[in-house]
Formats: structure tokens, sequence, C-alpha cells
């Protein structure tokens, strides 16, 4: 089965599996911590383009709709492994940090980069269908409507703030399930928009479905040998776990769209761009981050919808910005630069925190 993958996929394939197999010997060789944090975030940028490149081979044989929607979900699994072995270590702040930064670096880093690739390709301006932009729009606002309570909540000391736990728990059930009623009419109406095609899919089904069970199992590994060498490294590196989670984290763990997005929007192939983005900026702030927060409940150290002032306004400015540059349709190149320039002011703040 092998035999249908390009000479660059195999070698792909290949080096991914030797930096996690690395990664292994690293860790259970004894070597330092940092050697085991800087490899393993490598390996999970790594394992996140295996597992895209496996659910896009899934994905050729639907519409851009749901190939979007499951290069989304299953590229979410290595930073959703971080998060939970976070959690279970009680480094809360890498996991409330990791969730944030994977909404930001989406939001502003890959989707600027996009935007960039897609108006070069197409003469200075990127067009795009319109209701995605404006439903991610929503659905972040939802999400942002949520945090802004409980921050200013938390910030006046008032009773509420004594229950942010039950709070977020059921603020999450509420966005789990308006997130369920936008998924199934979105993908009803890209099955009706989908053109039939008779092209046949290139990648074996058996062998992507059995890079994705393999590369979910390794995720699953690097990810509890990054966790475990987080404090010894941060501290060695001089680096804060706020920029880690911000930062590291969220770029290493979100690679898929780094790598699938850009490459969709230099084929212009814009809808197909665009909808691997924007699926993961929802995703992550009206599914991930609640799915999160309830199954948080099952640890002692608890992931709430409380976070800092700071990135409050950050995510409400962020919801803003990219309804103003996408939601018309349309984005031209200085709007994605834009959209970096303001991930990397974020950054350098964070760094500064």
């Amino acid at each position: 089965m092998l035999a249908s993958l390009t000479g660059r996929e195999r070698g792909l394939l290949a080096g991914v599996g030797a930096l996690s197999a690395i990664t292994a010997a690293l860790e259970y060789s004894g070597a330092g911590d940092v050697a085991v944090f800087v490899v393993s975030a490598g390996a999970l940028a790594g394992l996140a383009w295996v597992v895209s490149f496996a659910t896009e081979a899934v994905g050729e044989r639907f519409g851009p709709a749901l190939t979007g929607v499951l290069q989304t979900t299953l590229g979410n699994l290595p930073e959703l492994f971080v998060v939970l072995f976070a959690l279970s270590a009680g480094e809360l702040v890498v996991a409330q940090y990791s969730v944030l930064g994977s909404i930001f670096a989406n939001a502003l880093l890959v989707l600027g980069v996009v935007l960039v690739t897609g108006a070069r390709k197409g003469g200075g301006v990127m067009r795009f269908q319109r209701r995605l932009p404006n439903d991610t729009a929503t659905l972040l606002m939802m999400a942002i409507f949520i945090i802004v309570l409980l921050g200013l909540s938390a910030n006046a000391g008032d009773r509420a703030s004594r229950h942010q736990v039950a709070i977020s728990a059921i603020g999450a059930v509420i966005l789990l399930g308006v997130y369920a009623v936008w998924l199934l009419s979105y993908l009803r109406l890209g099955a009706e928009e989908r053109a039939p095609t008779e092209a046949r899919a290139r990648v074996p089904l058996p062998l992507a479905i059995g890079l994705l069970t393999a590369s979910g199992v390794a995720a699953a590994l690097v990810s509890d040998w990054f966790i475990g060498a987080l404090d010894t490294a941060v501290e060695t590196l001089g680096i804060s776990k706020e920029f880690t989670g911000l930062v590291i984290v969220a770029i290493a763990g979100n690679a898929v769209e780094n790598v699938v997005g850009i490459t969709l929007a230099a084929k212009g192939q814009n809808d197909f761009a665009i909808s691997v983005v924007k699926n993961s900026v929802a995703q992550i702030a009206v599914f991930l981050f609640p799915a999160l927060v309830l199954i948080s409940l099952l640890f002692e150290t608890r992931l709430t919808f409380v976070v800092p002032a700071v990135y409050i306004g950050a995510l409400f400015l962020t919801a803003i910005a990219i309804w103003q540059v996408t939601g018309d349709g349309e984005a031209a190149e200085f709007e994605g630069y834009a959209l970096i320039g303001l991930y990397v002011i974020l950054a350098i703040l964070t760094f500064y925190e």
C-alpha cells in the first residue's frame, strides 16, 4: 500500500517515525529534560502532519465541508493529549494557555499566512464563500461571552465568582449543544453543494486509517513525555509556562492547519483552505475548550473559562478582526499580514508576562 505514496510522502512519514523513536529513546535513556522537551515538540508537529495527511486521504472520498471538519477534529489530537496530561499533572497554566494559544494561532497566525498565500495566488485578493467566516465569528463570540462574564465576575469578587466551576460546566454544555446544531446544518449544506466526482482516491482507505490510528497513539505517548519534561525545560531555557502554552504548544499542536491550509491556498483551493482553518477556530472555541472543561471535572485540577483580563480583550479583538477581514468573502494580502502582526504582538506580550 505504501507504493501509492510519493517518495516525498514516504520520506516525511519515515522522518516523523524516526523523530518519535528518538523522543522515546531520550525519554527512556534518562537524557536531559531539555532534549526531551525540544525533540518531543518537533515530534508533535510531525505527528500532526501525519494526522493531516491521513485525514485528507480519507476526505478525498467526501467534499470540502466534511473533510475540513475531519481534519480539524483529528488534527487536534496532539493538543488534546497535551492538555489532558497537563491537567493530570496539575499544570493548569499550560493547559489553559495551550487552548487559548490554539485559538490565537489559528485565527491570527495560520489564517494570516493562508490569506497572504491565497492572495498572491489570486493576484492580490483571495476570494471564498462568506458563510463559514461569519459562522466562525458568531461561534467565537459565544465562547467569549462566557469568558467575559466569568472574568468580570472573578475580578469583582461577587457571589457568582465562588461558583466558577459550576458555571463553566453549564456554559460548556450549552456551547457544545450550539456547536452540534451548527455542525449538522453546515455538513448538510456542504453535502448539498458538493459536486459529484468520478475521481478515485489516491491513498487506500486501510492505509489512511492505519496511519490515523498509529499517529493518534504516538501523539498520546509523546504528549506525556512532553509534559513530563516541561518544568525543568522551561526553567533551563528561561521561558515561562504561559509562553510555552500560548506559543510553543499551540504552534506544534496546530501544525495540521499550518501545513494543510497553506498548501491548499497555494493550489488555489480557497474554500477548502478557509474551511480547514476556520473550522479549527470554531471547534477549539466551542467544542475542544468546553469538552476539556467537562473532562477536567474528573481531575483534581479543574479547567474553567476564567482567563486573565488581557486575554479576554485579546479574544474579543481577535473575533472582531477575523470578522472584519474575512466576513465579506475576500481578503487582500495586507490583511493577512495584519493578522500575522497581531499574533506576533500577542506572543511578545506573553513572553514578557
